[in-house]
């Protein structure tokens, strides 16, 4: 290929390995213009990459808006200039690259939305950078993908029966059945042995006649209420799809907690604690999972940062695991781990499918997966689903695509 260079500042200013390999170079070297873009077949973006802290500007900012305005291939190294590596925030622009080439590991920037759509596909690169480095770097944050979780993923060995395999008890709301429903059968799909929803009397045919294998319940009273949910036969808890935000639900949640048993809290059982978030962080405990979309995250939690920063303080603050739902979901631990998803696709955008992946979470803690591991699974497995079923997929297809899903994880199991 023919090259040109285009360089940001003079030539004979450069130091280090740049003067170095500016000495090396016997073609032609031109300013930083957007005429050196001029019959370009493609763009290589080696401006800034990962170090950039500041909005593009000046001739950058020009360069780079020609490259869009003029629709030519981009190719980045690094990461596309203008897109913050750390947050993958974008300051002021950043070029639509068709290929990002990266070194060792990729950034959280390459991951994380906005910039993750500038990023194109993306290549890790290896330049001779040791593993051991990790080691010293000590990273707690990793893509979500199943060599993060699947050491502690369930499975069932010959001896496996009904209880050894979790029992979930899920409360179920008085009118929005359906979504307690959904959770319910992603719940049984993922592999628990017994899911019973605790429902008011009024509502029990609308969840006894919808799955043969659902075991429901029937309580009226508080009191009946946390007789259920603290029997010790029953491993995990999930409240919030459809349970309504009411004196009721944040009664349900709190007996819920005070079993001390793994819970999963999710939509109404979250913003009912809207008006008083430290009385709902008061109860919580290290066997929690939160798993709020954007709305019910800022009813809760400060909503300013980049989405991997805000879920990390959301989970040191209330002590329990938080799992942000998004196009690009974050799982943070309160301990600072953190996982961000990557295999979500646009279709997931759809009624339901939240209420699906707290029913995965929860099945995954009554087996006995630890509240992050079951967030950043649940996560996975349902981007795994969603991206199996593609476009015209609807919440209730998801469950039903687990089986083809898991049968893949565990013929690829590590």
């Amino acid at each position: 290929w023919p090259v040109r260079v285009a360089l940001l500042g003079e030539r004979d200013r450069l130091k280090g390995d740049a003067a170095l390999n500016a000495e090396r170079w016997t073609g032609e070297v031109v300013p930083l213009e957007e005429a050196a873009l001029d019959g370009a077949g493609v763009v290589i973006d080696a401006l800034f990459g990962a170090g950039l802290g500041r909005p593009l500007e000046g001739a950058p900012y020009d360069v780079v808006r020609a490259v869009a305005d003029r629709r030519l291939p981009c190719v980045a190294v690094d990461i596309p200039s203008g897109v913050h590596g750390d947050t993958g925030a974008i300051h002021g622009t950043a070029p639509a690259c068709d290929l990002t080439v990266t070194f060792f590991r990729r950034k959280p920037g390459h991951l994380l939305y906005p910039g993750r759509a500038r990023c194109g596909r993306v290549v890790v690169a290896d330049i001779g950078i040791p593993e051991a480095v990790l080691s010293d770097i000590a990273p707690g944050t990793a893509a979500n993908e199943p060599a993060v979780w699947a050491g502690g993923f369930p499975r069932p060995d010959p001896a496996s029966h009904k209880w050894s395999r979790g029992s979930l008890v899920i409360g179920g709301g008085r009118r929005v059945t359906g979504a307690t429903r959904l959770a319910a059968r992603a719940a049984r799909r993922v592999g628990t042995g017994l899911v019973t929803v605790v429902a008011p009397s009024e509502s029990f045919q609308a969840y006894a006649l919808d799955q043969a294998g659902l075991l429901v319940q029937p309580v009226d009273h508080v009191a009946d209420f946390f007789d259920v949910v603290s029997h010790e036969r029953h491993h995990a808890l999930l409240v919030g799809p459809g349970h309504g935000v009411d004196d009721h639900a944040r009664t349900h949640v709190a007996e819920m907690l005070r079993t001390g048993k793994p819970v999963v809290l999710d939509a109404d059982a979250l913003t009912t604690f809207a008006d008083a978030p430290q009385d709902l962080f008061e109860r919580l405990h290290g066997g929690c999972l939160l798993t709020p979309h954007d709305g019910e995250f800022a009813r809760l939690f400060e909503a300013t940062g980049d989405r991997l920063t805000r879920a990390r303080a959301a989970a040191q603050a209330c002590g329990a695991t938080v799992l942000l739902k998004g196009p690009d979901t974050v799982v943070a631990a309160p301990d600072g781990r953190a996982v961000i998803n990557t295999n979500a696709p646009p279709d997931l955008a759809t009624g339901g499918s939240g209420d699906i992946l707290s029913g995965l979470a929860a099945g995954l803690m009554a087996q006995g997966m630890a509240p992050f591991h079951a967030g950043a699974a649940a996560a996975w497995l349902q981007g795994a689903a969603a991206g199996r079923l593609g476009a015209g997929l609807i919440a209730e297809d998801l469950a039903e695509t687990l089986p083809a899903v898991l049968a893949g994880l565990t013929e690829g199991a590590p």
